[in-house]
């Protein structure tokens, strides 16, 4: 079963979702699939090589992104995957992919859902998002 549907067939809410631990020895996810997961995720790209996840997120000062950027820290080492976040003065990028196999996983996208639930993210289209990476192009909450 996967975050996309249950048993069912209903889909599943990928923020409720528990990050598996990821062994290697399998393939990164493939764009297609990993395009069906990012409409679960408004707001973040996939870019990169290897594909990664990444969305920017906006604040009104340093202090808020660099809360930010802490309760982000402290939901990775409770879900044991870890992103990587940089911060500055009115911004937290974050970018998820998984190392051990060196592209994108399913966890990758429970982890952009759990980080969109601590921002408290509105909803922002995912075509509004592609390719879009940089801290200071447009306003994301």
């Amino acid at each position: 079963m996967t975050a996309e549907q249950d048993p069912t067939g209903a889909v599943c809410d990928l923020a409720q979702s528990k990050c598996e631990p990821c062994r290697g020895g399998i393939p990164p996810m493939d764009r297609a699939t990993a395009d069906t997961y990012l409409v679960q995720v408004p707001g973040w790209s996939i870019a990169g090589d290897p594909d990664h996840l990444v969305r920017t997120f906006r604040f009104d000062d340093f202090r808020a992104a660099q809360a930010f950027a802490v309760r982000v820290g402290n939901l990775c080492e409770d879900e044991g995957h870890h992103a990587e976040i940089i911060h500055g003065w009115g911004y937290c990028t974050v970018k998820f992919w998984t190392h051990k196999i060196g592209g994108l996983h399913e966890n990758d996208f429970i982890m952009a859902a759990k980080v969109d639930g601590l921002h408290g993210a509105p909803y922002v289209p995912a075509s509004a998002s592609m390719g879009d990476v940089s801290p200071t192009a447009r306003d994301v909450g």
